[in-house]
């Protein structure tokens, strides 16, 4: 482990719940919070935003200690088969987490990644030890196996409200029947226990899309909260020179690479891709495209302040991703696709715009309208950043999740005193 009562409305505020303003929590006790977090065995955005979360919380001055489990020493078929047959309950995980629990006695716990050391099982313990927690889904992993509602290149519903066995016969989980059942044992196991709908006091979605899919999974909508990712503002050159379009991320065809081929050789401006991936290679012989493969963080966010937009044309319903927070925060505006959290993120028109995903017609009609209308192309980034002025600053996204951590000991204290009664 790193060293480091008002009752709330319980009524259902709807998807588009406000974002706290900096300083709301100005006055109020600090807050002593526990994180646990499950790292991945590859390092990914949600591991960073974990650790920029709580450096933002730490500065903010709450009393902040963390737990962090780690896949890297899942090596072997054995480690493999026990972690699979623990998913459901993690009992070794619990109880590490509990003893930290006792230790710090802190207000509230929360917990980002649970799978598989720790499992959702957890949240039930730490109720049994009267300290509220929040749980963050930065996936759909409490009702779809593979965590992202996607099968064989397109979006996918079908477990939200049906069997999440339905997994087991397509091999959703990284190809694997196996890992499959071990996945669709722990979502059924705490779907019919009610982990979700008794154990968590708060619920905190990335995007207002994200929000309605989780309730159609039967997650109850009083308890789910919104509150995007933060961002450490970069600064802002609104001057900057700018030329082309950037395309950053995994080369992979649910990302829309394939798409972005197709219409560059339709368009009238630059295209650039930064990432790496299984059609890296396709595209390198692919004419229209700049190919850079991977860079380090400050050459990408150099890049993506000289771009004039961002693109990104995603075939599947997406999280909450970074790089539009990045870019908006840089005054970049993004052209993206019309689906799942992307049509919230981006309005069109006034931050970027909008096109069909999968339509290479359509995304080469954006990308010269970029080409062709440089002033309100500049208008759309400077409206970019304004919304990340106002949602997605470090400041900012650290007030709403203490309103949230608030609302949740509130919600676990009147419980208790419900159930004393």
């Amino acid at each position: 482990m790193t060293k480091a009562a008002v009752d709330f409305d319980q009524s259902d505020e709807g998807p588009f719940d406000p974002i706290a303003e900096p300083g709301t929590d100005t006055g109020l006790p600090k807050l002593r919070i526990l994180v646990i977090h499950n790292r991945y065995q590859v390092r990914g955005g949600e591991d960073s935003v974990v650790a920029q979360e709580v450096d933002s919380l730490r500065r903010s001055g709450q009393r902040v200690e963390t737990l962090f489990f780690d896949n890297a020493g899942i090596r072997t078929g054995w480690d493999r088969l026990r972690t699979a047959y623990e998913a459901p309950y993690a009992q070794r995980g619990i109880a590490t987490v509990v003893d930290a629990v006792r230790a710090f006695r802190p207000d509230v716990v929360h917990a980002h990644n649970v799978f598989p050391q720790i499992s959702p099982g957890v949240h039930q313990a730490i109720r049994a030890e009267g300290v509220a927690t929040v749980q963050t889904l930065h996936n759909f992993r409490v009702t779809c196996a593979n965590g992202i509602l996607m099968r064989e290149g397109r979006p996918c519903e079908d477990c939200i409200d049906g069997s999440p066995y339905q997994a087991v016969r397509h091999a959703c989980y990284r190809g694997s029947r196996l890992g499959s059942l071990a996945v669709a044992r722990m979502i059924d196991v705490h779907r019919r226990s009610g982990t979700w709908t008794h154990d968590v006091d708060r619920f905190i979605a990335l995007t207002p899309f994200a929000r309605t899919r989780f309730l159609a999974a039967g997650l109850p909508g009083h308890r789910v909260r919104i509150k995007p990712n933060g961002l450490a503002d970069p600064g802002f050159d609104r001057e900057a020179p700018r030329n082309g379009v950037l395309f950053v991320g995994r080369l992979v065809p649910e990302k829309g690479v394939a798409t972005l081929a197709e219409a560059a050789r339709a368009c009238r401006i630059p295209v650039t891709l930064i990432g790496e991936g299984p059609l890296e290679s396709w595209l390198r012989d692919t004419p229209g495209v700049t190919l850079l493969g991977p860079q380090p963080p400050a050459a990408v966010q150099a890049m993506m302040a000289r771009a004039e937009a961002l693109v990104v044309p995603s075939q599947w319903y997406e999280g909450m991703p970074m790089v539009i927070a990045e870019a908006f925060s840089l005054g970049t505006p993004v052209v993206a696709s019309r689906i799942g959290a992307l049509a919230d993120l981006i309005v069109d028109g006034r931050t970027g715009l909008h096109v069909e995903p999968g339509d290479p017609v359509s995304l080469a009609r954006a990308l010269n309208q970029i080409a062709d209308a440089p002033v309100a192309t500049r208008d759309m980034g400077r409206a970019a950043r304004r919304v990340y002025e106002k949602e997605w600053t470090a400041d900012v996204v650290t007030a709403r999740a203490l309103l949230i951590y608030r609302e949740a000991i509130a919600s676990r204290a009147n419980t208790a005193a419900r159930d004393a009664a």
